[in-house]
């Protein structure tokens, strides 16, 4: 087998042949359903929830209470997904907290089976990946919040408008440029839909809907020893986040909003 070096510069090149395996093979579109939905999903839902946290933070006046939310919606971004997972796991099971809140409340008769039945999965992944990273987005919005000239308000105040109408006409506006920016950047992620959570949540029963080309390169590069097969579908995942990085920036830019380049 000779070093690493001679095996490396020594290898035969196979051009194309991993991507044309991979575009071809029964699971391509399976893969691709699966990470566009749940990112689409996470995407949606990851990026309005930090903004309304953001505005109803600012809106508080009790510092004290402020300060408990604000600590305990980014407490999450800083646990790992082996714990998380265990906490979902938990709290969404036949006995568990989700499951027994929505019997008492008379909205299902019997336990659903979340973590068993592959049409809630992508749900559960968009939910999961919500909580764990909403406060630490949310801080992001604050800044940019805290940034905007308290005379406007003000003024704003003077003239008639209420806290809504101030909201949707100066606080909205002015943090435009931040949320353009980190939907741009959250585009360009479209396709890595994260390892961690899809392996640990996911199961048997559901691999229809939580394979995902993070766990199917694994699965096929580190299980079955087909280095060469990961990194072709690695590359071609990259390749794809630049195009839409590039892609959503120059529509931005179009609009003249604010932009990465």
């Amino acid at each position: 087998m000779g070093n690493f070096w001679s095996s490396l510069f020594h290898s035969k090149f196979v051009g194309l042949r991993w991507f044309e395996f991979f575009f071809s093979g029964q699971d391509f579109i399976r893969v691709m359903r699966n990470t566009l939905a749940s990112s689409a999903l996470t995407l949606t839902i990851g990026f309005l929830v930090p903004i309304f946290i953001a505005i109803l933070l600012n809106e508080c006046k009790n510092l004290s209470f402020k300060k408990l939310v604000q600590t305990s919606s980014y407490l999450p971004y800083f646990v790992s997904w082996v714990i998380a997972s265990n906490i979902i796991v938990t709290l969404l099971s036949s006995n568990g907290a989700i499951n027994q809140l929505l019997m008492d409340l008379g909205i299902t008769r019997e336990s659903i089976l979340f973590l068993q039945e592959g049409k809630y999965f992508w749900w559960v992944i968009a939910a999961s990946n919500t909580w764990k990273d909403m406060g630490y987005n949310a801080i992001i919005y604050l800044a940019a919040i805290s940034a905007i000239n308290p005379e406007l308000f003000e003024s704003a105040s003077v003239d008639g408008a209420g806290r809504l109408r101030q909201i949707w006409n100066i606080l909205l506006p002015a943090i435009k440029p931040t949320m353009v920016i980190l939907l741009i950047l959250n585009v360009g992620n479209l396709l890595n839909t994260g390892f961690d959570q899809y392996f640990l949540l996911g199961n048997s029963m559901t691999r229809d809907f939580s394979d995902v080309i993070d766990t199917y390169s694994f699965r096929y590069g580190i299980q079955n020893n087909m280095y060469s097969y990961a990194t072709a579908v690695g590359l071609f995942k990259s390749a794809v986040a630049f195009i839409l990085v590039i892609t959503v920036n120059r529509i931005a830019k179009k609009f003249e909003t604010s932009h990465l380049f």
